[in-house]
């Protein structure tokens, strides 16, 4: 989660005036958050798969189910992009962004990181796939409404 925070929070934060105004001529703010999304989903994805085949490589592989973790790895990654791509652009408006971002990404992260985490216990305990079925729904049901929310909403947060 952290280094979900640190990478991800710097696709809007440290960007200056200037280049927004640039963006602002070259493309739709509509298509400039589905890039920035997508772009951090993949770096975040790539991030967790590494630190899993790192971990598993250095202290061995618990896990139990792994196609249900590295469900829950994607799911997980993607989670944190989506949430963190629009609170990074929220926070880059105001001042002493780093610590708006937190504080804006605590309530967001919290319901996705507790599906998350009871999706990592089953799969480590190796049950199966059709055990974490509510918990896959809800995580992919918060990542449609972040998503869509940041879709709808970026293009007004943009214009000022």
């Amino acid at each position: 989660m952290f280094v979900a925070i640190s990478a991800v929070a710097k696709s809007f934060i440290q960007e200056r005036e200037g280049r927004y105004l640039y963006y602002y001529s070259l493309f739709s703010p509509k298509s400039l958050i589905i890039a920035r999304t997508l772009y951090n989903s993949a770096l975040m994805l790539l991030m967790a798969l590494a630190g899993y085949f790192i971990y598993a490589l250095v202290l061995g592989n618990p896990v139990g189910n792994k196609l249900l973790f590295v469900v829950n790895l994607t799911l997980g990654a993607i989670s944190f992009s989506f949430a963190f791509t629009m609170i990074s652009a929220i926070a880059s408006k105001g001042s002493n962004s780093q610590t708006l971002m937190a504080i804006l990404g605590f309530p967001v992260i919290l319901p996705m990181l507790l599906m998350i985490i009871k999706i990592s216990k089953n799969a480590i305990d190796g049950l199966e796939f059709s055990t974490s079925y509510s918990e896959i729904a809800t995580l992919l049901a918060i990542n449609i409404i972040v998503g869509t929310t940041s879709y709808v909403l970026f293009p007004y947060l943009w214009r000022n």
